[in-house]
C-alpha cells in the first residue's frame, strides 16, 4: 500500500494512507509559505500537536467543512468545540488508539500550548503513527530535541517529520542529535523558512545528515509530495 506526505508549508502536513487524508497542523491562510488555501483542503481526520495560531489557525474552519474529526490534547477539543468543531478526539501523553488510518500514541513535546485567545492549550504533544501496514511515522511536532527520543527509536521508525528552524524549536544542530537518538530510515524538515527568524539552509542540513547519521533527507518544497510503500 502507497502512502504519501504532502509539505503544505511551515508545519502543515497532509498525509494520504490507507484512501484517508490526515491534516496534521492547519496554518494555511495567514501563512507566507502555503501552498494552498484552507477552503481548498480536504480532510477526513485533523491532528493538532498544540495550540499556537502557526498550528491551529485553519483547524475550526477545515474540520467544520469537511466533517473530519480533530484528534487533540483535551483541552484543545474542548476549545474548539465551543467554536462549532462537532468531532473531536480527545487524548493525551502517553495514550493510544485505533483510528482508520492507523494506531495513534501521544509522545512528549519540549514547547508550550497557549490557545490564540490566551486560553490553556494543555500539554504540547508529539504523535507516533503505526499505519495499517506497520511502518511507524513520528510527527515530533514542536519540540527542542529530548533523551526520551531514543525510547521512541527503539522500535523502527519508517519516517519522521522533525523541525529545523530555530529560535522557537530545535535547530539543525539539535535536529541531528535527535535523528541519531531516533535513528529514522527517513526524516523529513518541518517549520522553517516561513519567515525569516527562522529561515535555514536545507540543502546544508540534509548534507549534514547523510554524513552524521545513518537517515536519508527528503526534502520537499511547500505543495511537494513524497510517497513510500
Amino acid at each position: 500500500m502507497t502512502s504519501s506526505l504532502t509539505w503544505l508549508g511551515h508545519a502543515t502536513w497532509l498525509l494520504e494512507t490507507a484512501g484517508i487524508k490526515v491534516l496534521i497542523d492547519p496554518f494555511l491562510d495567514g501563512n507566507p509559505a502555503a501552498s494552498q488555501k484552507a477552503g481548498d483542503v480536504a480532510a477526513d481526520f485533523v491532528l493538532i500537536t498544540h495550540g499556537h495560531g502557526d498550528h491551529i489557525a485553519d483547524a475550526a474552519s477545515i474540520a467544520s467543512r469537511t466533517g473530519a474529526t480533530v484528534i487533540a490534547a483535551f483541552e484543545i477539543c474542548e476549545w474548539l468545540s465551543a467554536r462549532g468543531v462537532a468531532k473531536t478526539h480527545p487524548m493525551n501523553i502517553g495514550g493510544a488508539f485505533q483510528f482508520p488510518f492507523g494506531r495513534l500514541q501521544v509522545t512528549i513535546a519540549h514547547h508550550s500550548s497557549m490557545l490564540p485567545d490566551g486560553a490553556n492549550g494543555g500539554a504540547p504533544v508529539g504523535y507516533i503513527l503505526t499505519l495499517t501496514e506497520g511502518k511507524r511515522v513520528y510527527f515530533a511536532g514542536d519540540t527542542g530535541v529530548f533523551l526520551d527520543m531514543q525510547r521512541l527509536g527503539r522500535e523502527p521508525i519508517a519516517v519522521a517529520v522533525l523541525p529545523i528552524g530555530d529560535n522557537f524549536t530545535m535547530g539543525p544542530d539539535e535536529s541531528i542529535e535527535a535523528i541519531q537518538l531516533i535513528r529514522p530510515e527517513i526524516v523529513l524538515p518541518s517549520h522553517y523558512n516561513t519567515w525569516p527568524v527562522i529561515a535555514q539552509d536545507a540543502g546544508r542540513w540534509a548534507e549534514r545528515v547523510r554524513h552524521e547519521t545513518a537517515a536519508r533527507p527528503v526534502v520537499l518544497q511547500p505543495g511537494e509530495s513524497w510517497s513510500w510503500n
